[in-house]
């Protein structure tokens, strides 16, 4: 699984991919992430003010098309998808994380800042506009960045044992470990006794009435 990410931003995804389970799945080659910058695609400016009027700039199209090219360069048609962050899009959720990466090998994900993006990109080239969520964001590499995480856990070998998916199995939203008993401001905190019953079919039933 490749993730092509299209950002004028690269740096702001190095201190998450540079951790914990997405850096060691990229050391062992079970996923790649590559980044194009729309300003190593222009004239030194990638911006300008938009043609409606109003405050904040608007990225140029060329050099968000011409990043998208270098990113597909090569792909099989049929091997990528391409993704515009908008949070008027259709809603990202572990279904569609699945799906999708069932389906490709390469996501190719555009990430807008400032006003937006010039929307004749998308009459360029064939994509699907999707939103992590019912809010605006000062850009899309904190979405990319979720999507990323996402969808690296649907790939054998990410998560290590691939049973640890928590949505593909009974998962409570509550978890506890040792010790059974701990005190503090003299008030005693205890592991819920059915969790040391040993009935595992008790056990699936809490669970189940606490499932996320």
């Amino acid at each position: 699984m490749t993730f092509h990410l299209i950002t004028l931003f690269p740096n702001s995804f190095d201190s998450y991919l540079g951790e914990s389970i997405l850096k060691r799945a990229i050391e062992d080659r079970k996923i790649k992430v590559k980044f194009y910058n729309p300003r190593d695609y222009s004239d030194g400016r990638v911006d300008d003010k938009p043609y409606s009027g109003g405050p904040g700039m608007v990225i140029e199209a060329l050099p968000v098309i011409k990043a998208i090219e270098k990113a597909i360069n090569k792909l099989p048609p049929k091997s990528y998808k391409l993704i515009w962050l908008s949070p008027s899009g259709k809603q990202f959720d572990n279904s569609y994380a699945k799906k999708i990466t069932k389906k490709y090998e390469h996501i190719i994900i555009i990430c807008g800042r400032y006003e937006g993006i010039d929307a004749r990109v998308k009459k360029v080239f064939k994509m699907e506009e999707v939103s992590v969520g019912p809010f605006v964001l000062t850009g899309g590499e904190l979405p990319a960045m979720i999507m990323v995480d996402v969808m690296s856990r649907q790939v054998e070998g990410v998560l290590g044992n691939f049973n640890s998916l928590e949505e593909s199995r009974t998962a409570s939203k509550d978890v506890y470990t040792r010790p059974e008993v701990f005190v503090y401001k003299d008030k005693k905190y205890k592991v819920p006794k059915i969790l040391l019953s040993g009935n595992r079919a008790k056990i699936e039933e809490w669970k189940k009435s606490l499932h996320f």
